[in-house]
Formats: structure tokens, sequence, C-alpha cells
């Protein structure tokens, strides 16, 4: 089960007005605890690194290895990588396929103008996904990403249909390459691959096949495999969003839950997040001591988890 937004976002707020220290606004919270659901996350791997040098236990809830383990799984996928095949060198991208829906906008052309703004699809969106354009229903690929915006090379004409797609990319960390569903690839270097290459009971094979991971692009060895690569990977967290609707004559926010994104960590997390977004609400509203009674909670909760 994830950790509600709603709860933490209320139980937040409930302790910074208790004393009047301020407000935290909903798109102020939504940063902060995109930012500390990544800490958390990318906490769990130095975490599994420092257990895994101790010795284990073998008993049924208090091994740590195997509980840091659940809380990684929770983000453990899998994908086909797509081919790209170029003149300077052909590749594998990494999985685009999201759990997350695609973002879109429907836009229409303005004679002589090339640049448009996109108020569907936001420059979060647009910088981490794969993003297509079709006009009049064919594709074009003649337009770069400017924050929020998208420019053509040459405009498009008047009242031409334009269709912007951004699929999201949530992959985060490469785990097994896996050529046919059942050979694993094993991974190499530029310069490995010289020499491995030179001897012909080296040389990689289709049943020995070898890759170079580079800038989340796989070149795979031997050059003549173009297909059927797929790979496990860990995904991102979904961005944290507390989302909330204005009813008609109010003046306070209300919560939506249909459109808004809870924390994916264990719920054994929620007592950490709630610390953690204090330490930042206190930077942001200049309390130094919520800050310094957040960091204190949290350096004790790191303390006892890593002894």
């Amino acid at each position: 089960m994830a950790v509600n937004v709603d709860i933490v976002y209320k139980t937040v707020l409930l302790i910074l007005n208790k004393e009047q220290r301020g407000n935290l606004s909903p798109d102020e919270f939504n940063k902060v605890a995109t930012q500390v659901q990544l800490e958390i996350f990318e906490g769990y791997f130095d975490t599994l690194n420092q257990q895994l040098r101790r010795p284990d236990n073998d008993t049924e809830y208090g091994d740590r290895i195997k509980n840091v383990d659940q809380d990684i799984s929770i983000f453990k996928t899998s994908g086909e990588c797509p081919y790209v095949s170029l003149a300077s060198g052909s590749y594998f991208n990494t999985p685009i396929i999201s759990g997350a829906s695609n973002a879109t906008a429907q836009l229409t052309g303005i004679l002589n103008v090339t640049s448009f703004q996109l108020t569907s699809i936001t420059a979060s969106q647009l910088a981490s996904g794969t993003t297509t354009v079709t006009i009049n229903g064919i594709p074009n690929n003649s337009f770069v990403i400017s924050g929020s915006s998208i420019v053509f090379t040459s405009a498009p004409a008047a009242g031409a249909v334009i269709l912007v797609t951004t699929t999201p990319s949530d992959f985060y960390r490469l785990g097994t390459v896996i050529y046919k569903n059942s050979i694993e690839a094993q991974m190499t270097s530029r310069n490995e691959i010289l020499y491995i290459s030179k001897t012909p009971l080296s040389a990689p094979s289709t049943t020995y096949p070898l890759y170079i991971y580079e800038n989340e692009r796989i070149y795979l060895y031997p050059q003549t495999i173009v297909s059927d690569i797929s790979v496990t990977y860990l995904r991102k967290p979904a961005d944290i969003s507390w989302s909330f609707t204005i009813p008609a004559g109010a003046n306070y926010y209300q919560y939506d839950p249909v459109v808004s994104q809870n924390f994916e960590l264990s719920k054994t997390e929620q007592a950490n997040i709630i610390l953690r977004i204090l330490l930042y609400s206190g930077v942001v509203i200049r309390d130094p001591q919520i800050v310094n009674m957040a960091a204190r909670q949290v350096q004790e909760e790191q303390m006892n988890s890593k002894q």
C-alpha cells in the first residue's frame, strides 16, 4: 500500500500551523514531497549496500536485507528496448513505456508562427519524456523543445492540426539485459570489446552477447542483433501531486483524489516522509525551530535503521 498524499499534507500543515508558524502551498508541498520521495528511494541503495557487508539474520521480520529489497521491489519492472539504426552507430534505447499516462496537446497552425506554448504538457514532462508530433496526421520531426514550448523549423500551415504527444520515461537504473527472453547479455566496456572481439573463442555471439551501456543507450554485440532485446530495470517514483479544486464561492482548497498522485513508498515510510518534508518546510517558511527539530528526528531515524 502506498502512503496517502492527503494524510501527509494535512499532517504537515497541522504541525506547521499549531504554533502559527506559516503555511505550505500545494505547489510547494508537491515539489518538496517529490524531492523527499527521491531522497528516500535513493537511500535504499546505500542502506542495502551497507547491510550486505554485515552478518545477516534469519528472523522473519527483522531481516534488513530482505526488508530493503522489498521496499525497492515496488519499482522493479521490465520493458522492450526499441532499436535505433544510425550510420554513426546503432543502439537500443531504454524502455520508454511508462505506468504514467501520456500527456497530449492539440494545436492549430497559425500563419507564419513557428513557436507554440504547451499548456497541457509541463516542462518537466517534456524534459524527461519522449515527444512525438503529427501535423494533419503525418509524423513530423522538424522541431525542438524549449521549456514548455515547441518550436518548429518551419511554420505549419495555417489551420493545420498539430498533435503533440509526450510519453513519460520512468527509467531509473538498468538491471539485466536479456536477448530473446532467455539469454543474459554481459556488460563490458569499449576498451574491453576491442580485445574480446579479436579472439574467435571469446568474440561475442548470439549465444554469448555483450553490451556497452552509455548515456541510457545499449550497444549490443554482435551488431547483427537488431531486435528481441528487453531489460529489467528500476523505474523512477512518480512525482507527487496533491491536487485540488476550489468549490464555487469558496476560498479554500478541496482535495481531489482522482487526479492526485500518492507516495509510492511503503506505508512504513510515512513517519520518515513527514519528518523530511517538515525539514524542507522549515526552510521554505524560514523557521529554524522546525528545521532543527526535523533534522534531529531524521538523524535519529537514520542511526536506528543502520545500526
